[in-house]
């Protein structure tokens, strides 16, 4: 008994240390029910699949929802999605990062839905301190109803940036030292709703939910956030000595993907806050004038 100990103490250690890896840095491939909890919608939100998958339903009654059980400050995060199919004319399918309080901030996917053959629309914002008016909306360049698509953020010190199944569609840059707000000092959690919202979201309100075609229903699985920094206790499971900053905590874009950016920008976006002259009529926010 005595060797079979001494023998086994290692292998035990490691598998110790890297179970404590794993909970403070966040679930590789993620299980819903670890991950998550619902928040709205009673039965409306399913985790299925012995985890693996989620499905939020809008009906007549109500939408649904739900929230990631931990904090993160900083991190590359990412999902997949499959969208309302057929007439989602009004429905929002929101996936975003928030912090608390009044003064929160916020990092946003919103799919708007549309009349069935009609694109979707993807969404973006930022807020910080409270203060967001800072969209840029965009076509997909494929159907995000007929299968999954991984939709990400990398959110670090310097930079936000949003992808679309690995390519990068928006970057917003930290320009405190121009006086813009950054969301770096509060840690947020991952939330998603489905819910109803057709008095805005699609063609400005004109176009009104048929909730006689309810339930509508999106999809998510391969939730990862094994890039990310958990904020437990006040603290940062990246604040330690014991090893180096990982990479994406000062990632950039580099020429291929700042080539993939521009094509995107240029092809698909259809509103940037930052060219709408009607709305800002005294000058653009001034990170509008950065290059």
């Amino acid at each position: 008994m005595t060797s079979f100990l001494a023998s086994s103490r290692v292998p035990m250690l490691l598998v110790l240390v890297l179970f404590t890896l794993t909970s403070l840095t966040g679930s590789s491939l993620g299980n819903f029910y670890q991950d998550f909890d619902i928040i709205w919608g009673d039965w409306r939100a399913m985790i299925l699949n012995d985890g693996e998958l989620l499905n939020l339903n809008l009906d007549q009654a109500s939408g649904s929802g739900f929230q990631s059980k931990n904090e993160y400050l900083f991190g590359k995060i990412d999902m997949r999605l499959k969208l309302v199919p057929g007439n989602s004319a009004g429905t929002v399918t929101a996936y975003y990062l928030q912090s608390k309080g009044s003064a929160w901030d916020e990092i946003d996917f919103e799919f708007l839905g549309n009349l069935s053959g009609d694109p979707y629309i993807l969404h973006t914002n930022v807020y910080s301190q409270g203060k967001g008016e800072k969209e840029q909306q965009f076509y997909l360049w494929f159907d995000p109803t007929a299968d999954f698509h991984t939709y990400s953020i990398l959110w670090n010190p310097q930079r936000i940036i949003f992808y679309v199944d690995g390519s990068p569609i928006r970057e917003f840059k930290n320009m405190e030292s121009i006086g813009v707000p950054f969301p770096r000092y509060q840690p947020m959690r991952i939330y998603s709703t489905l819910w109803n919202a057709d008095d805005w979201a699609t063609r400005g309100g004109l176009v009104k939910t048929d909730l006689s075609k309810a339930p509508f229903t999106a999809s998510y699985t391969s939730f990862n956030a094994s890039n990310a920094c958990v904020w437990i206790n006040g603290a940062s499971s990246c604040d330690t000595n014991n090893f180096s900053p990982p990479a994406w905590l000062s990632e950039d874009l580099d020429s291929t993907n700042l080539d993939k950016l521009q094509w995107v920008q240029t092809n698909n976006m259809i509103y940037n806050y930052c060219t709408d002259a009607k709305r800002f009529p005294q000058g653009f926010p001034p990170e509008c004038n950065m290059s």
